[in-house]
């Protein structure tokens, strides 16, 4: 498998949707898209409740992301933002070893150590500002 020197890139992972309620959600990705709730799970870290959506051919999934209170970062995107795309996410070889490379580069990432992500995953977040204005999710799959 060819990774991008220093970083670590596998492939696209997910793309993060910022949604108010979650199972109005589903009934598009599921019923309307044709996908299938993969995952769900609550991330009391993270503020959020999420369903992994994936699709019979498989790449990519969408993660539904739902606030779980008033104060999740989740909950202040949509206030500021509405619902929508929140975030890019790349599988990584290693989440530690793809933020210090990205550091060196000049990133800034949201955490200095990364954090337990969907499905028991180590993530981090670099900067939207350094990434295009982008949030770019490393996910390190458990």
């Amino acid at each position: 498998m060819t990774f991008i020197e220093g970083i670590g890139l596998r492939r696209i992972d997910h793309i993060g949707i910022a949604v108010p309620d979650l199972d109005t959600a589903l009934k598009w990705y599921v019923g309307a898209l044709g996908g299938r709730e993969a995952h769900r799970e609550v991330n009391e870290a993270q503020g959020v409740v999420e369903a992994m959506v994936a699709w019979p051919e498989g790449g990519a999934q969408v993660q539904l992301l739902a606030p779980i209170g008033e104060d999740s970062p989740i909950a202040r995107f949509i206030g500021s933002k509405g619902p929508g795309l929140q975030q890019l996410a790349f599988t990584v070889e290693d989440v530690e070893a793809a933020a210090a490379a990205l550091r060196a580069k000049g990133c800034r990432l949201l955490y200095d150590e990364a954090r337990q992500g969907t499905a028991g995953s180590k993530i981090n977040f670099v900067h939207p500002k350094d990434a295009g204005g982008v949030l770019v999710e490393l996910v390190e799959p458990a």
